[in-house]
This record gives C-alpha cells, sequence and structure tokens, in this order.
C-alpha cells in the first residue's frame, strides 16, 4: 500500500497524539479532520500522504478488518507507528469505517509530488522571505533550491556544501556560483535509503543509509562524476523506526554515528539501540559513547572544550505539553541520557519509570520544549556575525507533528557561559505562519564567510543568513 495514507511520516503526522486530547463523542468525520486530513486532505483527496479514495491498494483490499490492522500495527519500513497505544480499539474502529466507505470513491486528486521536485508549493520568493524575521542586521535569502527533503549538510574546505536527504533518497552537492551568494544542486548519488547524514573525512564525504555507511573518497573532485563509492564495514541496528544515520566526524578523528530507539517507547538498554557511538574511519573499534538517547538527529563539538553536544527527541503519547525535547553534553564516559526510564530530565515514564528515579540519570543542559524535534544543531565559529555570537549555539527545530497547536519550526540560539546555558531565544521565525507550514529547519551550519546556512527538507531548499548591521 505505497500509495495508501497509512504510509511513510504522513501517517505520522496523520494520527497525532490524539488519545490524550479526544472528547468521546467525536464522530468518525470529526476523528478523521483533527488527526488525518492535515497529511490526506480534508475530503480524503490526498496532500503530503496519497488519497484515501480509489486507487490502487497494495498492501491489501481496504476492508474494515485490513484498515484497523494497519493504523493498529503501522508500516514498519514505511517509518508509520503502530498507533493502537495511542488510539483505543474504538478509535482506530471508527477511523477504519471511515477510510473504508470512501475507499473505492473517485476523488480528486491531489497534485503528485516527486522526489524530483520539492515537497511543498512554494510561495514566491519575495514573499517567503519577507515572512520571515530575524534579529536586526541580519539578512535571510535562499542558497539554493531544489534539494528535495534537503537534511544533513557538510561544508568542505572548497566551499562545496554536501546535503544529505530523507525520501528522495539523493544526496547533492551545493556548488557555489561565482557570486558565492547562491549555489548550483548537483546531485551526486540517487537510490539510496534514506540517506540523511553526510560528514567529511580525509578527503571523503561519508553517508549515512538507515542499513550502512558509505564512502565516496576524493569527493571535491568528482562529485560532478555520479561517482562510485565504498561500503564501510560495520554493523548498526537497521530498524526503519528512528533508524536513520547522522554522522559526524569528531575532533579525534573517529566517525560519531548515533542509533535512536526503533520504537516511541520501549526498554532498549540491553539492545543497540538509543546510543551513541563512535567508530575508525575504516569502521572498526566500534565503542559507546551515550547510552539512554532516544533520537538524535544532530550533534556538535564545543569549539574549546572538544566536548559532545547533542539534541534528543523526546517521547511521544504524553499529552501536548510533555515531556520536553533536550540539548545534552557528554562530560565522561558511560553516561545515561535517562531513556526510557525518565524523560526531559524531570518526568519518569509511566510504564519503563518505576522502581527508578530521575536523579539516577544525567539531566539535559536545556530544555528545549515539548514535542518541537530539534533537529541539527551547530556551534557558531564564523567572523561575520557579531562576537556573542561566537562558540554559541543554534538549534533547527523542525516542528510538532502530534500537536495540536503547533510549535517549533524556527531556528534558536542558545547562548552559553562555560558551558552553562544562559539563554535560548527564537533567532529565525516565520516557518510557521499562522496553521501554515512553508519550511521545516532541518540543519545549521557556517561557510567559510561566516554566513549560516539552514536546510529546509519541506520546502527543498538551503537558506543563507547574513549579517551587514553594526
Amino acid at each position: 500500500m505505497k500509495k495508501i495514507a497509512l504510509q511513510a511520516a504522513a501517517i505520522g503526522m496523520a494520527f497525532a497524539s490524539f488519545a490524550a486530547t479526544a472528547a468521546p463523542a467525536q464522530t468518525a468525520a470529526q476523528l478523521y479532520q483533527a488527526n488525518c486530513a492535515a497529511c490526506h486532505g480534508s475530503k480524503l483527496e490526498g496532500a503530503v500522504g496519497p488519497t484515501l479514495g480509489e486507487h490502487a491498494w497494495l498492501h491489501g483490499a481496504p476492508t474494515r478488518a485490513n484498515l484497523i490492522k494497519i493504523i493498529s500495527k503501522g508500516v514498519p519500513e514505511k517509518n508509520m507507528p503502530a498507533w493502537s497505544p495511542a488510539l483505543n480499539a474504538a478509535q482506530i474502529g471508527m477511523l477504519a469505517d471511515y477510510i473504508a466507505a470512501n475507499a473505492n470513491k473517485k476523488l480528486a486528486a491531489a497534485p503528485a509530488a516527486t522526489a524530483t521536485t520539492t515537497t511543498a508549493a512554494k510561495p514566491a520568493a519575495t514573499d517567503l522571505l519577507s515572512g520571515f524575521k530575524l534579529p536586526k542586521g541580519f539578512r535571510i535569502s535562499v542558497y539554493a533550491d531544489g534539494a528535495a527533503t534537503a537534511r544533513s549538510m557538510a561544508v568542505s574546505d572548497s566551499g562545496i556544501v554536501y546535503v544529505g536527504s530523507r525520501k528522495a533518497g539523493k544526496v547533492y552537492a551545493l556548488v557555489p556560483r561565482a557570486d558565492r551568494q547562491s549555489a548550483e544542486v548537483v546531485t551526486i548519488a540517487e537510490g539510496l535509503e534514506n540517506p540523511i547524514g553526510v560528514t567529511l573525512l580525509n578527503g571523503a564525504l561519508y553517508v549515512g543509509e538507515i542499513s550502512r555507511v558509505i564512502r565516496f573518497d576524493d569527493i571535491d573532485k568528482r562529485y560532478a562524476q555520479k561517482p562510485s563509492y565504498e561500503v564501510v564495514k560495520v554493523s548498526l541496528p537497521n530498524d526503519k523506526w528512528h533508524g536513520e544515520k547522522v554522522m559526524r566526524a569528531g575532533p579525534d578523528g573517529k566517525l560519531y554515528i548515533p542509533v535512536g530507539a526503533p520504537c516511541n517507547i520501549c526498554d532498549t538498554d540491553s539492545t543497540r539501540s538509543a546510543k551513541i557511538y563512535k567508530m575508525n574511519a575504516d569502521g572498526s573499534q566500534l565503542e559507546e559513547v551515550a547510552r539512554g538517547v532516544r533520537n538524535t538527529v544532530g550533534f556538535d563539538f564545543h569549539p574549546a572544550t572538544k566536548q559532545l553536544w547533542f539534541t534528543d527527541n523526546g517521547r511521544d503519547e504524553l499529552g501536548d505539553n510533555t515531556p520536553s525535547c533536550e540539548l545534552n553534553v557528554v562530560t565522561k564516559p558511560n553516561q545515561h541520557f535517562g531513556f526510557p526510564y525518565c524523560h526531559g530530565g524531570v518526568v519518569p515514564d509511566p510504564q519503563f519509570g518505576k522502581g527508578r528515579t530521575c536523579e539516577e540519570f544525567e539531566p539535559p543542559v536545556a530544555k528545549l520544549g515539548p514535542h518541537v524535534a530539534p533537529l541539527g544543531m551547530s556551534f557558531y565559529t564564523g567572523k561575520q556575525f557579531p562576537e556573542i555570537y561566537r562558540n554559541n549555539i543554534f538549534v533547527a527545530e523542525h516542528g510538532s507533528w502530534n500537536r495540536e497547536n503547533k510549535i517549533g519550526y524556527t531556528v534558536h540560539l542558545i547562548t552559553l557561559y562555560n558551558s552553562k546555558v544562559v539563554s535560548d531565544t527564537a533567532f529565525i521565525d516565520g516557518f510557521l505562519r499562522g496553521d501554515e507550514v512553508v519550511g521545516r529547519p532541518v540543519d545549521v551550519v557556517t561557510l567559510a564567510d561566516g554566513s549560516l546556512l539552514v536546510s529546509d527538507d519541506y520546502g527543498g531548499r538551503i537558506f543563507r543568513v547574513t549579517y551587514d548591521g553594526k
């Protein structure tokens, strides 16, 4: 059922954290509008996800029994979680009936999105840029367009920016144009499995897929030739849920790579999941760096202390306002950051926290907010921005999908003093305009000239922030 609405991230948005807020008296139509319409259209015509009307149902006929099974158990290979813990049997049954009743109807089709186009309808460039809010003296522009589902970024010494992607399955090179104000998007690899993670080490580009790590040697000289790659010999879990692999080359010459929890909430301490690892460039000497990390999609090393800092996404299904997503720092070996026993440093898990206390685990350095989905983060090391920005942290908040009122959808600045958080403020606002999403920030990196790049997997764009104030 590749084209069924119950697929990929679409269904993840579709059913949200309804169980915590739904009123028992809601009708099936109200359930659908509250939880499914954002992805599959208010009239089941399709949007981010495909139509729920007449089409090829590839995961079985749209019978009530089959739809209940799919909603309840999910489709792991399409990143669709099992929603039976969040929705009770009656709610799932009502949704199944509602979908089944419309499954053979011809509905107006939504515009199709392809991997070669961006995944969001784009406002005009002037309207898009004028809607962003930044501190005085800063300007934002579109550095590159057409990098579908753009995710993590890595900047080479020559100024080429390498970008991973998600569902597009591609890796891009952003090649600066003569004016250095924008870049051409060149596809260097495609047909990969969610290659979101990219990093550079010893002139080679390392790319993290769900099931493997690959390496493109001497990439700056070969990016335009659809270069061949080598598979790095390392064995890591390949679960689809939180299984995408970001990577970062560390100051010690090692490759750092996390493995997320294969669930919303489950006990992973005795497994290889919910941990951060490091390894040699050839995949040897894999060793654990930190554990109790539910799903980090961004980390960086402090320019002075060289300590590893990382974001972590909090669990779902505890309501709109708890727990908080986290910013953490690794200060010594064998630290445990709480998952699945404690969330946000203060919230014991109702299932797995019994007999445990939050004081057993490392508290977050900062609580970033519930369901804001912090992804990429980096320390600002450029010289273009004012001195107060130096060695402080930019965090890309992808934005909530499972909250009644959306939050996140921003780039935040976190200022530090002696590695302690002093403030957490919005640096770029405007990816969310009322209820309209115009972009979802994923990663932040600094160019050699000190400008800041922000990737947007919703619009397939890379934004550039410059400072021309005094």
